[in-house]
């Protein structure tokens, strides 16, 4: 519903359009809604990314609910099979979300349609890292998130006068984040193909600045965060909407426990709600035990640990202060005693990797009994201080293989095959059965154990040929 107490800010007289007190007049300039179509691209990957379920796209919805309070939308999310017509001549703009894995299929239709006429717009991580291509392929380039911009964005449609980029001078307080309207992605008839788990977002931005990681640009280092009754606000209408108590949520945040007093009122007031949930964290507070037994007693059945590496040195390189291996165990521990699982992550091609780094990784995840181990290879993202760091030793910059699963560049300390052959070993000897039975024997016969044996048969059919 529209509300004439909104305020719409930023659009300049000089535009004709200085009835910016209500969303209601803006509507009233249109002759005819003008239509907008949204797209979710998909990636060209040989990796298991966008296969089988798939998480519903909260940054594409939020999009959709802000477009649809004054233009009709179609959602369209191609990880379904949803189809992206060839003929855009139903549509007046098309905007289209992309992350550097599917850069080159978003490129592919934002071409299609500017030479259909249409007006084009790029956004999200790679359009915002690498804007000055983006806007080889489109009309305009969203820079960061859409919010903070809007209103100009949305008065430009309107006439007409569409700017290269919209880049905001500041980024606007998460208080003003509109509810976001599921049924756009669920309205699809492949949205059985979405995981059960409902993605929310509490916290934008992070302070930290790991040299590899993108957040600082496309949402600040200033770290932001929604009032606590509207996350559970939107909790509560979750469960009423599938009409049940024990709802499963997802936080998008990077890193939702960097202001603890924050994070643990929210962790207190779930705990009333009976849900379960899973997020990101970083390291910096969970060694603590009242901090897992806390998120234990609020719902929370898995976290997401950047693990990174077991080599100090590594760690250092790439500024991930909040990780000190010290602690790596009692972080477990204390998360294990709680009934919480882990999906932890480990990096390898580092210039401190050497073939060591792989065996005593292995030997932690199995001592540990770290429940879904994921393994990446070292990407440096464009855009990024690492990236520029590493630009003269990338071997390839083709974005579809920018999935954290191919081989950018040789490590110092060995060679490129050695690299290859022993990320393959290690994926298959971890996801082994007798390895999978070690690692969750006593646990719940969850989804976990499902995703464990969905990896014993992926890895088996690992060569290093795939990575390159």
């Amino acid at each position: 519903m529209l509300k004439d107490d909104i305020e719409i800010q930023g659009v300049t007289p000089q535009r004709n359009f200085d009835i910016v007190k209500s969303p209601k007049k803006i509507i009233e300039k249109q002759k005819n809604r003008k239509k907008w179509l949204l797209v979710q691209p998909i990636s060209n990957t040989s990796m298991m990314v966008d296969s089988g379920t798939v998480s519903m796209p909260l940054n594409l919805i939020m999009v959709a609910t802000l477009v649809g309070t004054l233009f009709d939308v179609t959602f369209i999310d191609e990880r379904l099979g949803d189809k992206v017509p060839e003929d855009f001549s139903g549509f007046d703009v098309i905007a289209i979300t992309s992350r550097t894995l599917n850069a080159s299929q978003a490129y592919r239709i934002g071409d299609s349609a500017l030479r259909q006429g249409k007006t084009v717009i790029l956004g999200g991580v790679h359009p915002t890292m690498l804007h000055d291509e983006a806007a080889l392929h489109c009309t305009s380039v969203v820079y960061g998130e859409i919010e903070s911009i809007w209103t100009e964005l949305a008065a430009d449609v309107l006439e007409g006068t569409m700017q290269p980029i919209y880049r905001a001078k500041e980024l606007k307080p998460m208080g003003s984040m509109i509810h976001p309207d599921f049924s756009y992605a669920l309205s699809s008839k492949n949205a059985k193909k979405y995981s059960s788990r409902i993605p929310v977002l509490a916290t934008k931005g992070c302070p930290v600045g790991c040299n590899f990681c993108t957040t600082p640009t496309i949402y600040g280092k200033n770290y932001r965060y929604r009032e606590l009754d509207l996350v559970l606000d939107e909790m509560r209408y979750h469960q009423q909407r599938v009409g049940k108590k024990r709802v499963h949520f997802s936080f998008m945040d990077d890193n939702i426990s960097f202001r603890p007093q924050y994070f643990f009122t929210l962790l207190e007031e779930m705990a009333k709600l009976g849900v379960h949930w899973n997020a990101n964290i970083s390291m910096n507070f969970l060694d603590k035990p009242e901090v897992a037994e806390l998120a234990g007693r609020s719902g929370c059945d898995l976290l997401s640990i950047g693990f990174e590496s077991l080599n100090p040195e590594t760690l250092k390189s790439v500024h991930k202060g909040s990780n000190r291996l010290g602690s790596y165990e009692k972080v477990v521990n204390n998360l294990h005693k709680n009934g919480i699982a882990i999906q932890g992550y480990f990096m390898f091609g580092f210039d401190n990797d050497t073939e060591e780094s792989f065996q005593l990784t292995y030997d932690f995840i199995m001592k540990n009994r770290i429940e879904f181990p994921v393994f990446s290879l070292v990407t440096p993202f464009p855009g990024t201080p690492y990236f520029d760091e590493m630009k003269p030793r990338i071997r390839h910059f083709d974005w579809d293989k920018y999935d954290t699963y191919h081989y950018m560049f040789e490590p110092s300390k060995m060679t490129g095959e050695k690299l290859l052959e022993n990320f393959v070993r290690l994926q298959q000897e971890v996801y082994k059965g007798r390895a999978i039975m070690q690692r969750m024997k006593g646990k719940p016969l969850n989804w976990v154990w499902l995703a464990n044996y969905a990896m014993n048969r992926f890895t088996k059919t690992l060569k290093p040929e795939a990575f390159l």
